[in-house]
C-alpha cells in the first residue's frame, strides 16, 4: 500500500478535530498504523508536506497517534521502503500551486494549501491514494477530482455526509 496522507488525518487521529467522530479518529489511527507498518508514504522532496506536518502536530502533554505517525516519518523518510520522497514542480513563489496538480476548471477554486497532496499523487506513476478524514472541500470536489484522475480514499465519508446533510 502507498499513499498521501493529508495532514487532517493525523490530526483526527490525534482527537483534534471537533469535526470527527469517534469512529473516524479510530479509522484514521488504524489506517496510519497500517501505512507504517506494511505501507510507503508518499512526500515531496521540498518538504512542503513535512513542514505541515510539523506545524500541525507534537501535541502538548501525552502524544497521540498522529504524533506517533510524524515521528515515524521523520524517523522514516529517508529510508526508501517507507517513504517515497517525489519532486514537485511549483508554478509560484509561494509554493502553492503545481504543474502536477490537474487543470480542470472544476478545482481551479481548490485551496492552495492542499495542492501539493494533490501534485504528489499526480506526480507518482502509480497515482496512490490520498487519505482524507474530514474536510469538507474535498469532499464537496471529489467527483472532480476522480475525473482528474486523483484517487482519495476518504476515511470518514459517514462523518463528510452528517456534516454536510448528506451531500
Amino acid at each position: 500500500m502507498r499513499a498521501v496522507v493529508d495532514t487532517n488525518v493525523p490530526v483526527v487521529a490525534n482527537g483534534k478535530s471537533a469535526k470527527a467522530s469517534a469512529k473516524c479518529v479510530q479509522t484514521c489511527a488504524v489506517r496510519l498504523r497500517e501505512l507504517t507498518e506494511r505501507g510507503r508514504l508518499v512526500i515531496d522532496d521540498r518538504w512542503l508536506i513535512l513542514k505541515e506536518y510539523m506545524a500541525n502536530l507534537r501535541s502538548a502533554g501525552q502524544p497521540g497517534n498522529g504524533d506517533a505517525f510524524l515521528k515515524w516519518v521523520l524517523t522514516n523518510y529517508r529510508n526508501p521502503e517507507r517513504c517515497e520522497m517525489l519532486s514537485i514542480t511549483p508554478t509560484n513563489a509561494e509554493l502553492t500551486d503545481f504543474e502536477e496538480f490537474p487543470t480542470s476548471p472544476a478545482l481551479s477554486s481548490f485551496h492552495e494549501d492542499d495542492r501539493k497532496f494533490v501534485a504528489v499523487s499526480m506526480a507518482h506513476p502509480d497515482h496512490p491514494a490520498i487519505f482524507q478524514a474530514v474536510d469538507a472541500e474535498w469532499w464537496c470536489l471529489r467527483n472532480a477530482l476522480q475525473e482528474a484522475g486523483v484517487n482519495v480514499d476518504f476515511l470518514c465519508s459517514d462523518d463528510m455526509r452528517a456534516i454536510l446533510g448528506g451531500m
